[in-house]
C-alpha cells in the first residue's frame, strides 16, 4: 500500500481542511477494500463468499449515510472499514440461541426454553448424533425399525400403559389423536376445559384442525355427569378431558372427573381421551410440591389414552407422549399425519435418556434439574442471594440499591398455575424517586445484553431477581463489571 493510501481508502491525502463528513464518491470500490491488508485477514478466516457479501453489504449502508451527509470522514479510513467488517462478520456468525440466567422466578419458562436437559440426556444426544445409529434399524433382524421403539417400552413400564408412541409437541399428539379418532365426528368436552395455551392456540382450534367438530356441554364453572351422557349421540366419537393446568376456576365450581366420566364413555361403547398437558410421572406430593395428575392415575381411573408434555414437569426435551390402550395408540401411530408430527432423533435420544432416569426415582431429585430446581431448599436459595448481594450492590451503586428479599416463585409453564413456591433474591431499587420507570428498564436492558444474559421481572418499582434457578453465581457475578456504564451511573441533573 502507497504513503496516501494509508491516509484514506479512495487514494487522495485528505487535505488540513477536509469537511467533517464524507460524500459518496468518497467511499471505496467493492474490489479495493476487499483487498485491504486488514480485511484480506478476515478474508482468511471467513472466507470470500461471506466476506464479499457482508463488505457489499456494508458499502450500501454507508452510501446511503453519505448521500444524507452523515457520514463521518474517519469511518471510511481503512482501518474503521475493517473494523466495521469484522463486527459485521461477528453479529452475522453470532448464535441467536443463546443460554441465559433465569432470575425470573418461573422454575420451567416457556420462553426461555421450559425445561433443562440433564446432564444423562446431553450426554446420550452428543454420543448418538456424532455418527450413524439405529433410529429406525433393528438391530435384532437385521431390518427396518419403528423410531417409536426407542422409548414404547419406557413408557409403558412407567406408565402402565399397553402401548404408547410419541410426536413433537402435546399439541401435536391431541391433534393426532382427534384426527385418527374423530375427523368428522363430535368431541364432547365441558366448556370449563377449553384451554387456550401460548401463542394464542386453542383447544376449539386444534378441534377444527384435526377435523373433528367440537360439542360444549356444562357451563365455564359447572359441569354434570348428565350434560355428557345427554350430547352423546350416534355421531360421537369420543368424550374428552382437558386439564386446566395453565389456570384454575376457584368458587362455585363442579367438574367431572376421569374415574367417573370413564364409565359413561365405555357404556355407549366410546374411548375417554385426556390431555393433561404438564406430564408428571412422579408423585409430586412426595417431593413437597402440589400435587398434579399423572398419566398412571389417569390410566386406572379408566382413561383410554392420555397425553401429556415432555419438556415441562417430566423434565425431558419438547415432545408429546400419547400412551394408553394398545388398538387406539396403533390406529394413532397408522394415521398418515403421524408421518408430519413424527420427533426427530435429537429429541428422541434425550427423551430415551430423560425417561430412563424415571426408573431409579431414589436418584431423580438429583439428577433431573426440573425436580432439582423445584425442590431446591429455601435455605440454599437464600445464602446465594446473600452471596451476590454485595457483588451486585457495588456494581450498580450510586444509581441502585441492592437488598435481599423473600420472594415467591412458581412451577411455570402452565403447571399448577395457583400455587407458589417460597424463594429469595434480590430487589433492585433506583435511588433516584423520578424516572424509575426508565432507570429500571435501562437496567434490565444492560443485564440483557451481557455475554449470559441475565433475565430478571419488574414489579412494584423494583427490578426483581429471583435466585431459585441460580445454583453456581460464579458467572453472573464475574460478568457484572460488563453492565453499560448508561445504565448503573448517576444521570446529569436537568435544569
Amino acid at each position: 500500500m502507497t504513503a496516501p493510501e494509508q491516509s484514506v481508502v479512495h487514494g487522495t491525502p485528505a487535505p488540513p481542511d477536509a469537511p467533517t463528513t464524507a460524500a459518496p464518491h468518497a467511499l471505496p470500490a467493492l474490489d479495493r477494500l476487499l483487498r485491504l491488508p486488514a480485511v484480506a485477514a478476515l478474508e482468511a478466516e471467513h472466507g470470500r463468499s461471506l466476506l464479499t457479501h457482508e463488505a457489499r453489504a456494508l458499502l450500501a449502508e454507508l452510501r446511503q449515510q453519505a448521500l444524507a451527509g452523515q457520514l463521518p470522514t474517519a469511518e471510511i479510513a481503512p482501518d474503521a472499514l475493517a473494523g466495521a467488517l469484522a463486527r459485521r462478520l461477528h453479529d452475522r456468525l453470532a448464535p441467536r440461541l443463546n443460554t441465559v440466567i433465569n432470575l425470573t422466578g418461573t422454575v420451567i419458562h416457556t420462553n426461555l426454553g421450559r425445561a433443562l436437559l440433564p446432564a444423562a440426556a446431553l450426554a446420550h444426544v452428543q454420543a448418538t448424533m456424532a455418527g450413524p445409529n439405529n433410529l429406525e434399524y433393528d438391530l435384532a433382524s437385521g431390518g427396518r425399525g419403528d423410531r417409536d421403539s426407542i422409548v414404547e417400552g419406557l413408557l409403558c413400564q412407567l406408565t402402565g400403559a399397553e402401548a404408547a408412541t410419541v410426536v413433537n409437541n402435546n399439541a401435536a399428539a391431541v391433534l393426532l389423536i382427534l384426527a385418527a379418532l374423530a375427523r368428522g365426528r363430535q368431541v364432547i368436552v365441558s366448556r370449563g376445559e377449553l384451554v387456550e395455551i401460548g401463542g394464542a392456540f386453542r383447544m376449539p382450534d386444534v378441534m377444527t384442525s384435526a377435523g373433528a367438530r367440537l360439542v360444549e356441554v356444562g357451563t365455564t364453572n359447572r359441569t354434570h355427569p348428565h350434560d355428557y351422557e345427554r350430547a352423546i349421540t350416534a355421531r360421537t366419537a369420543l368424550l374428552m378431558k382437558v386439564h386446566t393446568s395453565n389456570y384454575a376456576v376457584q368458587g362455585f365450581t363442579r367438574a367431572v372427573d376421569e374415574a367417573t366420566l370413564a364409565p359413561i364413555a365405555h357404556a355407549h361403547g366410546l374411548p375417554l381421551v385426556t390431555d393433561l398437558g404438564s406430564g408428571a410421572l412422579i408423585d409430586m406430593t412426595a417431593y413437597g410440591l402440589p400435587a398434579e395428575p399423572t398419566p398412571q392415575q389417569m390410566l386406572r381411573a379408566g382413561c383410554d389414552l392420555v397425553s401429556f408434555s415432555g419438556d415441562k414437569l417430566l423434565g425431558g426435551p419438547q415432545a408429546g407422549l400419547i400412551v394408553g390402550r394398545r388398538a387406539l395408540v396403533e390406529r394413532v401411530r397408522k394415521h398418515p399425519m403421524k408421518r408430519a408430527l413424527r420427533m426427530s432423533k435429537l429429541p428422541l435420544a434425550a427423551l430415551e435418556a430423560t425417561l430412563r432416569l424415571y426408573l431409579r426415582p431414589e436418584r431423580l431429585a438429583r439428577e433431573l434439574p426440573t425436580l432439582r430446581l423445584l425442590t431446591r431448599p429455601l435455605a440454599d436459595i437464600e445464602a446465594t442471594a446473600r452471596a451476590v448481594q454485595p457483588a451486585l450492590a457495588a456494581a450498580l451503586a450510586p444509581r441502585f440499591t441492592v437488598e435481599t428479599v423473600a420472594l415467591q416463585g412458581q412451577i411455570g409453564s402452565g403447571s399448577l398455575p395457583v400455587e407458589r413456591l417460597p424463594s429469595a433474591g434480590l430487589a433492585i431499587a433506583p435511588v433516584a424517586r423520578t424516572g424509575r420507570g426508565r432507570a429500571l428498564d435501562e437496567l434490565a436492558t444492560a443485564l440483557r445484553r451481557l455475554p449470559e444474559p441475565v433475565i430478571g421481572r419488574i414489579a412494584d418499582d423494583q427490578l426483581i431477581l429471583d435466585c431459585r434457578c441460580l445454583e453456581d453465581s460464579t458467572l453472573l457475578t464475574r460478568q457484572l463489571r460488563q453492565l453499560s456504564p448508561q445504565a448503573t451511573t448517576v444521570p446529569p441533573a436537568t435544569k
